[in-house]
């Protein structure tokens, strides 16, 4: 246990290192030392930095309630909120692609979730997370005009090029498989099932034949316990996705009341759906080092100033992503070091 938590602890080091020293080298390479002194220190700016944390708790609450949902009566709401936490530590330590959702099957099995409920759950979860950028992506390309979208302003053409093509690729992807996610546990399931076990079943996709067929049959599995769930549920569920996600989102609309309020919000608002959809195929820990560079990059043209630019991208990075470092290292050795939670083979009511 010791090697392993030994071995975590090192995962948490590196992209600590990574973001911050990219941000370093950001301020060292375009200002040298004195790029603090050349921002204009006020009281709005702490009062946006404290409506930030506000919505940061809004972000882990709307996660919590999920959690609670859809796991009760197993999951009290303490267990919800060290499930939340142990889920976004997951996400802060490993790739952008992989996620806490990656664990956190396990994670619920060990607050008394039964295996076979915990995958169940947790397909539910990414159904519902994937549905929010396909139904809202649209929303915000309707409200705001691509031009100011993914505006050029002082940014390589370059650049915002790359930006715009990576964007609409990782978009399509995340339709074609929230498209793959709804057929398989609400439409047809069991066709579904068929398909991708006869499609792994050949020889150049027999090395993920195994986790392939797991999915499959927990499709199936999802789809005959959601049927029997009620409307109320299902939007208790939408909701507390929704709250997770603005909340997520407004947490940079609070910075930029704070340090650069005549930022239009509805602008900076719809960036972030950009800003997320690119996270999703970085390849650094928790998107280390490039989140803190596209957010400079790209919030540039709001700004004004590079060096408020670079103060506000950290910022931003320390309450939303190196906080659940911290949250999670902290609560580690405890967490696997505690008796594991019997696991209940109570269906979903």
């Amino acid at each position: 246990m010791k090697t392993s938590l030994s071995s975590i602890l090192l995962r948490v080091a590196l992209p600590v290192l990574i973001g911050l020293g990219v941000t370093a080298w950001l301020f060292a390479d375009e200002f040298g030392g004195k790029a603090l002194d050349a921002i204009d220190w006020n009281v709005q700016m702490l009062v946006g930095f404290a409506l930030a944390c506000v919505f940061v708790v809004g972000r882990d609450f709307g996660l919590t309630w999920r959690f609670h949902t859809i796991a009760h009566p197993q999951l009290t709401w303490r267990r919800s909120v060290r499930v939340d936490l142990m889920c976004a530590f997951t996400s802060a330590i490993t790739p952008s692609a992989v996620g806490g959702s990656a664990l956190a099957v396990f994670y619920l099995n060990r607050e008394g979730v039964s295996l076979g409920k915990a995958a169940t759950l947790t397909l539910t979860t990414l159904l519902m997370d994937e549905m929010f950028f396909v139904v809202f992506c649209p929303v915000i390309l309707l409200l705001i005009p691509n031009d100011l979208l993914f505006a050029q302003g002082t940014v390589d053409a370059g650049f915002m090029l790359g930006v715009r093509i990576v964007f609409w690729i990782v978009y399509a992807g995340i339709v074609v498989y929230t498209a793959l996610l709804f057929m398989g546990i609400i439409a047809w399931p069991e066709a579904v099932a068929r398909f991708i076990k006869k499609a792994f079943g050949r020889r150049i996709l027999r090395r993920w034949r195994r986790s392939a067929y797991e999915m499959a049959d927990n499709m199936v599995t999802t789809s005959r316990q959601l049927r029997q769930r009620s409307m109320r549920w299902w939007l208790n569920v939408f909701f507390a996705t929704v709250v997770s996600w603005f909340s997520r989102y407004l947490v940079v609309n609070a910075l930029f009341w704070g340090f650069c309020p005549d930022a239009s919000g509805w602008l900076v608002f719809g960036r972030q759906f950009v800003i997320w959809v690119l996270l999703m195929v970085s390849p650094t820990p928790g998107g280390s080092g490039i989140s803190e560079v596209i957010f400079a990059t790209y919030y540039g043209d709001l700004v004004g100033s590079p060096q408020m630019a670079l103060m506000m991208a950290l910022a931003w990075r320390l309450i939303s992503y190196y906080i659940y470092l911290v949250a999670g290292s902290l609560i580690l050795p405890s967490y696997f070091g505690k008796k594991k939670m019997r696991p209940s083979d109570e269906t979903m009511p």
